[in-house]
């Protein structure tokens, strides 16, 4: 296993608009698609953390709805950032509802912010969300531990 520097807990959203699309935004420092995402900071609920950083990439105003998961697997979840950084994160993901605001690229840390449908992703996803995605996707009641 490689060396991990560090230990973050993180969180993800996934927003679905009214056509099942899932918005994904294009992050400045690795290039790539994913999920709005980012670190709890402290002080902050799971949450809060979700609502803040929606509301930083994107400018929207959102709702959480469910949990989607729990993801800790390092297999998924360590990621090494351009400056060779390695963090494993433990990632809290949620399904939530666009409840005001205006979609735009919102940060520096987004080069691009769009709905994709499942069948047309984008190629150049990051590889830790395709299985929030799918498990987001999958209507289940319960939260999934992986």
């Amino acid at each position: 296993m490689k060396r991990i520097d560090a230990l973050k807990a993180a969180v993800a959203v996934i927003i679905l608009n009214e056509k099942n699309q899932v918005l994904l935004q294009k992050r400045s420092d690795v290039q790539l698609w994913g999920i709005p995402s980012g670190h709890i900071e402290v002080g902050e609920t799971v949450s809060e953390a979700a609502i803040r950083e929606v509301k930083e990439e994107t400018d929207l105003d959102i709702r959480i709805k469910k949990l989607i998961g729990v993801y800790s697997d390092p297999t998924s979840q360590v990621f090494e950032y351009p400056n060779g950084q390695v963090v494993h994160f433990i990632t809290t993901c949620f399904l939530a509802e666009m409840i005001g605001g205006e979609l735009k690229c919102n940060s520096n840390e987004s080069l691009d912010i769009k709905f994709f449908s499942e069948e047309n992703l984008p190629s150049d996803l990051l590889k830790m969300h395709p299985r929030w995605l799918k498990d987001a996707l999958s209507n289940k009641e319960w939260a999934f531990i992986r």
